[in-house]
């Protein structure tokens, strides 16, 4: 890799670490092409990045960010997982981590503060942001039906009535 190319890579790196909600760091030993693609391929569906690093390009990269507490944890065969989305971030990768042992989960930030494994299992429990919304809508839309009815009801009562009356003149 030239010069160039490698200031290039530096650069994507460090505009990831400063636009990014959460970082996750995992060693990949031992995947092979077609794990690595359905990972990503998941992570896609998410919103979520997947990214294989080059360490030392990565250490020049997250030197002046809010990551550099985590530089610790590029050693050896490692990738990034990255999202504004810290919920989802960490469930695609702590679920991928359980189907596939090799993939092995180091740690992570959110921004400044670092998280280890049990911190990102905690988050990877936590609901959705589209679950959360489906549930807020859910709980929205329950009160309005309820008083949509209420409001109807006495309104049909008369209907009712008057129907009564009607049918009652024809019969008579």
């Amino acid at each position: 890799m030239d010069r160039l190319s490698k200031e290039k890579v530096v650069s994507e790196f460090n505009e990831i670490f400063n636009n990014s909600e959460i970082v996750i760091v995992v060693h990949y030993e031992g995947l092979d092409a077609l794990s690595i693609t359905s990972l990503r391929n998941e992570t896609y569906d998410k919103d979520v990045s997947f990214k294989v690093t080059k360490n030392r390009l990565i250490k020049l990269a997250i030197e002046k960010t809010q990551y550099k507490n985590i530089v610790e944890l590029f050693k050896g065969p490692t990738a990034i997982a990255y999202s504004n989305d810290i919920v989802a971030t960490s469930k695609v990768i702590h679920n991928y981590s359980k189907q596939n042992e090799k993939l092995v989960i180091l740690g992570g930030a959110l921004k400044d503060k670092t998280i280890d494994l049990e911190e990102i299992k905690s988050l990877a429990a936590l609901p959705s942001l589209d679950e959360i919304r489906a549930n807020f809508v859910t709980m929205m839309s329950t009160p309005a039906s309820r008083i949509a009815s209420v409001v109807s009801a006495p309104g049909a009562r008369v209907a009712r009535v008057l129907n009564a009356y009607a049918v009652k003149d024809q019969v008579a």
